[in-house]
């Protein structure tokens, strides 16, 4: 598997980031649906792939899905602009409707069933796009309008199914995607908390995510039984659950930081029913990214014939990441101790 960022994919990609900033620096709900129109048709050509039927499948059910929600979105847009003014949504069926088709634009639960089987027909840099950057346009258009209750239930859902999906996960692709099903509940208490503390939680998201699948893509690595074949490079495969637990939010790892100011915020609000339940999912997810490097860790030295890790081209990209790791450690611990 090789990134083949050539210039034709280049290009979509400088567009895809620019539809974002057109949704969100929008005046209308109109222009906002067109800017996500513009990030879906150019998304579609980075993740097909004439010679993989496996990347033309998800790239097929990924627009399949994202017309449903647009046209749904049109439809609620074009029909509330005849009788309301566009920006004073105070219909509570209305806003149910919008946030719905939002929610299932960023694959949030319970809307999610498509987002693990699209991720897992993708490569690594496109699952990346796919978790982050594109879960961006939707929840900024989400903090607009959106109904209280019906955001209160999609956090614990979220948090709920994106814990317990990955339980039973041998793909580390679809572990990826529950993860960030389960990191979407904390972004979306963040984003109804404060915008400051939504930007700052969606940046190291970025960051750690960012590290981990760079890490997947560079040793080849898609499933649970190839990471016991990394014992020769164990130094690499200790970064990686270093980075897995931070993703989880084990303290004193950068992941924490962010959760522990969304949890100070809903205990100062008095909301510990949904502090409890955040806590608990997390606590899940960490139970099995320990269990997964528990095991790998005390597996003995195998070979497979089929996995081969060329490292010699790789080997500085590596470092760098592995780099970028021990500075997020020793910033969350100086950032834990200052607090």
């Amino acid at each position: 598997m090789h990134l083949n960022l050539n210039s034709t994919k280049l290009f979509f990609m400088i567009i895809l980031f620019f539809s974002s900033f057109i949704s969100i620096s929008s005046n209308s709900w109109l222009g906002s649906w067109i800017g996500l129109e513009i990030n879906l048709l150019t998304f579609i050509p980075l993740i097909s792939n004439n010679n993989n039927l496996l990347y033309a499948e998800a790239s097929l059910k990924y627009f399949l899905i994202q017309a449903l929600t647009s046209s749904n979105l049109l439809f609620l847009i074009l029909l509330f602009s005849f009788f309301f003014n566009f920006f004073d949504i105070q219909n509570n069926l209305i806003k149910i409707l919008m946030n719905s088709s939002l929610l299932m634009k960023m694959g949030a639960a319970p809307f999610h069933f498509w987002f693990t089987q699209i991720l897992e027909g993708m490569t690594w840099f496109n699952s990346f796009i796919l978790m982050t950057w594109q879960k961006i346009t939707p929840l900024i258009l989400l903090s607009y309008c959106y109904n209280y209750y019906f955001m209160f239930f999609t956090i614990i859902l979220s948090s709920i199914f994106g814990a317990i999906g990955g339980l039973n996960q041998t793909s580390l692709r679809k572990l990826m995607a529950y993860s960030s099903i389960n990191h979407l509940s904390w972004m979306i208490t963040a984003m109804i908390i404060s915008e400051n503390l939504f930007i700052f939680y969606l940046m190291i998201y970025f960051f750690l995510n960012f590290i981990m699948c760079m890490m997947f893509y560079l040793t080849n690595l898609f499933f649970f039984n190839q990471l016991f074949y990394l014992n020769y490079y164990s130094m690499i495969k200790f970064f990686i659950f270093l980075n897995l637990l931070s993703l989880g939010g084990l303290p004193p790892f950068l992941g924490f930081l962010p959760k522990w100011l969304i949890i100070n915020y809903l205990i100062n609000y008095n909301m510990f029913m949904l502090s409890f339940i955040l806590i608990m999912s997390t606590l899940i997810t960490l139970y099995y990214y320990i269990r997964i490097s528990y095991s790998t860790f005390l597996m003995n030295y195998l070979k497979l014939k089929w996995f081969k890790i060329n490292f010699n081209n790789k080997i500085n990209l590596l470092m760098i990441l592995i780099l970028l790791s021990l500075i997020s450690l020793i910033l969350s611990t100086i950032l834990f101790y200052l607090n």
